[in-house]
């Protein structure tokens, strides 16, 4: 039976990046209080919380103080270590649970996952060796992708096969362990939506978001997307069937492909607000941190209406020095720095919210500012 975890209360949170921080900064101002569990000092969630507990997240050491001060315990990023899970959710308040997180780090458990929500994914093929390697690019075809089964993301992990040429640069993919050989997709445009499941099963979705990545790093999320109301739609749908079947408590990010005949396809989830999603903390009612908190804690949940449009640009590290010059002197620009002690190539500093009144023309003016030149060369604006 789920619970009511009530202002005065503490969340406990596993993982002390910009996701945590931005979770407890929504917790705070609704009257909670937060701990983290976290190996790094001062780290951004840290910064921000009421207690930190410095150790390795495999630490069920550490895992038993969480219990200790929390009242209901979340997580901010995917890689936790199952066996902690498991033991919070017998001896402390885990409303995710441990499933959902054993499946979504695998990629194979969480296409049969998708699949089974019906939802459509790109064809795929488990790799374990080479000779399942050469067995899989004859069946799927090429250009396709492998992929690590466990830890990748933006971009980490894996290799695109053009031709037999980058076979071998695959074949040393499989060292770190069993893969995934996936169909590339020739999609349009990549979306994303952001889906919250309460422990109540209410459930709501917010605007469907534009994406483009360059170096496969997230760079921007349009909003309104620039899609027709059916894709808007669908794409919504198609999000909570998946987090339906997964049985998900709290924020779900769904990445989607749009096929060149409007198809949708499912690209991968995220048990947790996610970067496409930060557009929502300026341009709608119910930002997704403070969605996440009402789902896990049993409120009712926010409303999601977007206010305004609005395009969501990440601050990486060789953008933080213009950045902190530029700013200042934008109005519609609403910095989100997330206080990371080292400013490197790549890594996520912060981001911005562009609000306005039209993204075409906010696409324009952000590329004037010419901080992002690197991506502009890169990405397709239209």
């Amino acid at each position: 039976m789920e619970r009511i975890i009530r202002p005065g209360s503490t969340i406990g949170i596993i993982g002390g990046g910009q996701l945590g921080q931005m979770m407890a900064l929504s917790a705070k101002a609704m009257g909670f209080k937060t701990a983290v569990l976290d190996p790094t000092p001062n780290s951004p969630t840290a910064q921000v919380a009421d207690e930190q507990i410095i150790a390795p997240y495999s630490s069920l050491e550490a895992a038993k103080q969480l219990r200790d001060v929390a009242d209901v315990i979340t997580y901010e990023f995917e890689n936790v270590d199952v066996k902690v899970l498991e033991y919070l959710e017998q001896e402390a308040y885990l409303p995710q649970g441990s499933q959902l997180i054993q499946t979504t780090q695998d990629r194979a458990f969480e296409k049969e996952a998708i699949e089974k929500s019906g939802a459509k994914v790109a064809s795929y093929k488990l790799v374990d060796n080479n000779s399942d390697l050469l067995e899989a690019v004859n069946e799927i075809g090429l250009p396709s992708i492998l992929k690590t089964r466990r830890f990748g993301y933006d971009g980490k992990g894996q290799v695109v096969i053009e031709t037999n040429d980058n076979l071998n640069e695959a074949s040393q993919l499989l060292e770190q362990g069993p893969c995934i050989l996936e169909e590339k997709i020739n999609f349009n445009q990549e979306l994303s939506v952001m889906v919250v499941r309460s422990t109540t099963g209410e459930v709501m979705t917010y605007p469907v978001s534009e994406n483009i990545h360059v170096n496969h790093i997230l760079h921007q999320s349009i909003v309104p997307a620039r899609v027709s109301e059916q894709v808007e739609s669908q794409a919504k749908k198609v999000a909570i069937a998946v987090a339906e079947t997964l049985g998900v408590i709290g924020a779900l990010g769904v990445e989607l492909f749009l096929g060149e005949d409007d198809t949708i396809y499912v690209n991968e989830v995220a048990p947790r607000p996610h970067n496409s999603g930060h557009y929502t903390m300026d341009a709608c009612i119910t930002s997704q941190f403070e969605q996440h908190v009402r789902a896990i804690c049993g409120w009712a949940l926010g409303n999601g209406k977007l206010m305004s449009p609005v395009v969501m640009t990440n601050v990486l590290g060789q953008h933080l020095e213009e950045v902190n010059q530029q700013v200042i002197k934008l109005p519609q620009a609403k910095l989100h720095l997330y206080g990371k002690a080292e400013a490197k190539q790549n890594r996520k500093m912060g981001h911005i919210n562009f609000v306005g009144n039209d993204v075409n023309d906010m696409l324009k003016q952000i590329k004037q500012l010419n901080i992002w030149r690197e991506q502009h060369d890169r990405a397709l604006y239209t």
